[in-house]
């Protein structure tokens, strides 16, 4: 949801340690209120001043001021995994206990997430995964079918399960968004012959840019009877765009967002339902598997368990990843029963 050159690496490191200095929330000793306990957690999203990122990471802050650690959020202006990878260094040099991290490429970290881990760092990816043997656990929003299939149900079902649509992603390398839309394709061709995918598009979760590629889809696809999109980034530019066009009421727009940024767009009619799971949760659930992972209570290894504040207890399944819960549907009845 969200490019380096040599001659700034050193003033970007700067960067890096003025921003995790200035949005720090003070903790005990060696950065938490854990005895010896390394409690000084960052999260590195995918990019800030993504709405989705700012909810998600304000649940991870909660979660570590309830065991009292050190919370700090660094990032990237634009999805890019080159500008991760930068914060990754800077975050290992500074000895910082554990980094929740939402991966913009599933290979592109793993050499300074390595490097991290040998000098003791935890890695906790949440969101969008790396390769499993990068990191130490993956907290996973809800399962990759599910999260596919709720997205297909939904376009079905607002447009008679009939017709053409197409995919509106964030990056090209996004890795759940990639395995959502091979999933998607998949459960269309077995359970929907009557719909057809005529293209997927990507909008580098850049409102200007997925606004732009709405505009490019229904210009190209005169036929286009909905549009999925996976990001919420995007599909709220999507929803911005055929609120004002005159393809409002005819497009079927549907995907993953926040009740917050979507409301106006239900309660024009814009937009009938989507989903999305909480993404304070998911921030909440990774600050404490980071805990968890800190104390040595869990390795990620499958089987193990621990407990996560308010949320209860969970347990680790294969390749090191936890469940958060399934995804839920928003729509013009419930979503005012919602602030997030």
């Amino acid at each position: 949801m969200f490019r380096s050159r040599i001659g700034a690496v050193a003033a970007l490191g700067l960067t890096v340690s003025l921003l995790a200095a200035g949005c720090a929330a003070t903790g005990g000793d060696n950065g938490g209120g854990g005895g010896d306990a390394n409690y000084a957690i960052t999260f590195l999203p995918k990019n800030l001043g993504n709405a989705y990122f700012d909810t998600s990471d304000k649940g991870g802050s909660d979660a570590i001021s309830e065991f009292g650690g050190t919370y700090a959020e660094v990032g990237p202006a634009t999805g890019s995994p080159d500008g991760q990878v930068s914060y990754i260094n800077t975050l290992t040099q500074q000895g910082v206990g554990a980094i929740a991290i939402s991966a913009n490429d599933p290979t592109a970290l793993c050499d300074a997430i390595k490097e991290a881990r040998d000098n003791g760092v935890k890695i906790v990816t949440f969101d969008a995964d790396t390769s499993p043997d990068c990191r130490d656990i993956f907290i996973n929003q809800a399962d990759a079918a599910g999260i596919a299939k709720i997205q297909v149900d939904l376009i079905a079902e607002q447009i008679g399960d009939a017709g053409q649509v197409a995919i509106l992603s964030a990056t090209a390398n996004a890795t759940n968004q990639n395995a959502w839309i091979e999933l998607m394709k998949t459960e269309l061709a077995d359970n929907h012959p009557n719909i057809e995918l005529v293209d997927v598009v990507y909008g580098d979760d850049d409102d200007q840019t997925s606004f732009d590629k709405t505009a490019a889809l229904l210009q190209t696809y005169p036929d286009l009877k909905g549009i999925i999109s996976p990001t919420t980034v995007g599909i709220s530019a999507a929803a911005r765009y055929l609120q004002t066009s005159e393809f409002k009421g005819k497009v079927a727009l549907t995907g993953l967002g926040t009740p917050n940024q979507m409301r106006d767009f239900v309660t024009d009619g814009t937009v009938t339902a989507f989903a999305l799971w909480n993404p304070a949760d998911l921030g909440y659930l990774a600050a404490y598997a980071a805990k968890a992972l800190i104390d040595g209570d869990i390795t990620g290894a499958e089987g193990d368990k621990f407990t996560a504040g308010k949320l209860g207890d969970y347990t680790v399944g294969k390749d090191g990843t936890v469940l958060l819960g399934d995804p839920y549907t928003f729509n013009k009845d419930n979503i005012g029963d919602f602030d997030f």
